[in-house]
């Protein structure tokens, strides 16, 4: 079993936008990739991006950039 690290995960209110924010991501060299929306979360769609908690920042940048409204939470995966 694989030991559990703290991610940000980034939940979108859209399909569309967990799309745009993946294709702004892969633009911006943002690592990371498109998930499910983990149980302990709840969001208006089904896709959340999880990346490294250190990139946080970062991910709120691209947020901003695309005006993409979302919320980011940290959690273990």
């Amino acid at each position: 079993m694989r030991k559990k690290k703290l991610k940000a995960v980034v939940t979108f209110h859209t399909t569309a936008e967990s799309i745009k924010f993946e294709k702004a991501c892969k633009r911006e060299n943002v690592k990371g990739r498109l998930i499910t929306v983990p149980r302990e979360i709840s969001a208006g769609c089904g896709f959340a991006w999880c990346s490294d908690l250190k990139l946080k920042e970062k991910l709120k940048e691209v947020c901003g950039m695309e005006n993409i409204d979302s919320e980011i939470h940290e959690i273990y995966r």
